[in-house]
């Protein structure tokens, strides 16, 4: 388990947080905060429901951020620096056992922020 495990999803949380007036928080509990879109029908979705977006969660040795938006616009991953890529597990999932670095913390919000910008440009936002 991380050293500070609560601290390391209190910093990490707010990374998708801050977005949510415009997407649909699913879970928000002191072990996990899901978000997804939430466009009704027509617009993409996953089994009929709508897209996952991202999430941190608390994990047995780390805690986790997920940003689905890597997966599906590969163009996001060429933004990710090699110190960054270091966290991947995956291809979307960054994993931290202490709180990141300044540096990487910038890097993630940076990272969601051009995520939500693309989903908005394609309209899935």
């Amino acid at each position: 388990m991380p050293a500070d495990p609560d601290a390391v999803f209190s910093v990490l949380k707010p990374v998708l947080a801050q977005y949510a007036k415009r997407l649909s928080v699913k879970v928000d509990s002191p072990s996990e905060y899901t978000v997804h879109t939430n466009m009704p029908s027509p617009f993409p979705r996953h089994k009929g429901q709508p897209l996952y977006f991202g999430s941190v969660r608390l994990g047995k040795a780390y805690v986790s951020l997920h940003l689905m938006p890597l997966y599906m616009c590969a163009v996001l991953t060429e933004r990710i620096s090699p110190a960054l890529k270091k966290r991947m597990q995956g291809k979307t999932c960054f994993n931290f056992k202490k709180e990141p670095a300044p540096d990487l913390l910038k890097e993630l919000k940076e990272l969601t922020e051009a995520a939500i910008d693309l989903w908005a440009e394609k309209k899935w936002l």
